[in-house]
């Protein structure tokens, strides 16, 4: 069973930080490509930040400077950094899984439950 768990969502004021935590289990992290997604309301879910194997990232053009993704193998965990938030960073934020299950060693891509982020003042 693959399951991902989001934390670390929250009111915060514009101009503020905050960590998103993703904890990931039954897939073989450290080989996993994961990847942070946002939707707000009426609006399409679209990714946000991924972290490719081999110590790539990408960033949609909309938080680049700002949000950064980052991993820890040793803990099965991946991270979102996000500084200077604005409003329109306001969307609930999905963590995404593509790599290796390791219960039949399929390749899965699986999606956590997500965690709100509000920004406003």
């Amino acid at each position: 069973q693959v399951q991902l768990v989001e934390s670390g969502g929250g009111l915060v004021q514009p101009g503020g930080s905050l960590r998103l935590s993703c904890a990931v289990s039954g897939v073989t992290f450290s080989t996993c490509v994961m990847s942070w997604y946002r939707q707000a309301p009426g609006k399409e879910r679209e990714m946000v930040a991924a972290d490719i194997i081999g110590g790539r990232t990408n960033y949609a053009d909309s938080v680049k400077g700002r949000f950064t993704i980052s991993r820890d193998n040793a803990k099965n965990t991946v991270y979102l950094q996000m500084n200077s938030l604005k409003p329109d960073d306001t969307a609930l934020y999905y963590c995404k899984a593509f790599g290796q299950r390791m219960i039949d060693s399929k390749i899965v891509s699986a999606w956590g439950q997500g965690t709100q982020v509000t920004v406003s003042s």
